[in-house]
């Protein structure tokens, strides 16, 4: 199996604080990014940051999302995409992309991703949220943080 899974954290509506992102070749774990990212205006609704701890002055010298992107291509550009509940980190991407003038049809990947809620929920695991999923397929897993969120996504994946 070879797909790379995303994970974004966001500050406010579709503007990510953080991304963490897996690639797998074969089956394996080849490459691993996770980095903060500076939203527009450093700005952040309290609500996300009780989810995920992430603050304004932690991204406040972090790369905005234009200056991140290269790194966040090279790694999804005509690749599959995996993301638990894809739609939402699909549409972060893509608004994030348009938001700085960019094409999200550049990146040569699927309108929809494979996605791990759907794969869990099809087989009958309710419910199917992320932490829920781990727990039943005995993943370890460190909510809300964009890395550890990829990892446990790319497990599930490769599991399902």
């Amino acid at each position: 199996m070879t797909f790379t899974a995303i994970d974004f954290e966001t500050a406010t509506a579709f503007h990510p604080c953080s991304v963490g992102i897996v690639t797998v070749e074969n089956g394996i774990v080849v490459d691993e990014f996770v980095t903060l990212i500076k939203p527009p205006n450093n700005l952040y609704s309290p609500f996300t940051i009780q989810v995920h701890g992430i603050y304004p002055s932690d991204t406040i010298r972090a790369k905005n999302f234009l200056q991140v992107f290269p790194e966040i291509q090279k790694r999804l550009q005509n690749r599959v995409v995996v993301a638990h509940n894809e739609s939402f980190d699909r549409n972060v991407l893509a608004k994030s992309m348009a938001y700085y003038g960019l094409d999200y049809a550049d990146l040569n990947i699927g309108a929809r991703w494979e996605c791990t809620v759907k794969i869990y929920k099809a087989k009958g695991l309710k419910p199917t949220k992320l932490s829920d999923c781990c727990r039943a397929m005995n993943i370890q897993l460190n909510h809300h943080e964009a890395l550890s969120d990829a990892r446990a996504c790319a497990s599930l994946y490769l599991m399902k």
